[in-house]
């Protein structure tokens, strides 16, 4: 299962592709969209859609997982970041590429063990799993490779499980 995991931001979208399946994961591409600053808001929603469609298209992923959006104190930030998630949503349904969600404390419990885990060692753990020499930078980058991992191991079981279901209901 090839698995394109989008952290979703305005100023820093952080995007992985994996090739996966429950218990193995391998690299395929990772990096950050950055938006122009000084733009206005479309002009910067307008950039990541092409950048994600570029990503989309290059790497023809079967399932793009997205983080979760969380209630913050800071509305702000909560609004710009959706906006970002709405965009990634928006590239998988034109193409008709299936979009999960998987909230952070999923995404760190599948890496790592814990759902509490600090960003280093989410860091860490994706580098150890992907076999990198060292954590991808920014932390953007290894939290899109984090969720595509999580999906790719996660996503995969739950698609069997429900493979399994339908079956024994036929």
């Amino acid at each position: 299962m090839r698995v394109l995991g989008v952290d979703p931001g305005l100023t820093r979208c952080g995007l992985g592709v994996v090739d996966g399946r429950p218990g193995r994961a391998s690299l395929v591409a990772v990096g950050v969209v950055r938006t122009p600053v000084a733009a206005e808001p479309g002009d910067r929603l307008l950039y990541l859609e092409r950048e994600i469609e570029r990503w989309v298209e290059r790497y023809r992923p079967d399932v793009v997982a997205v983080e979760r959006v969380f209630a913050d104190v800071n509305v702000r930030s909560v609004m710009s970041t959706a906006h970002a998630t709405a965009v990634a949503l928006l590239v998988a349904a034109r193409r008709g590429t299936p979009a999960v969600f998987h909230t952070p404390t999923e995404v760190k419990a599948a890496v790592t063990g814990s759902g509490r885990a600090e960003k280093a060692q989410v860091g860490a753990m994706v580098a150890r799993i992907l076999g990198l020499d060292e954590a991808p930078r920014p932390a953007d980058a290894a939290d899109a490779l984090a969720l595509a991992v999580c999906h790719a191991w996660r996503g995969a079981q739950t698609s069997r499980l429900a493979a399994l279901a339908d079956g024994a209901r036929s």
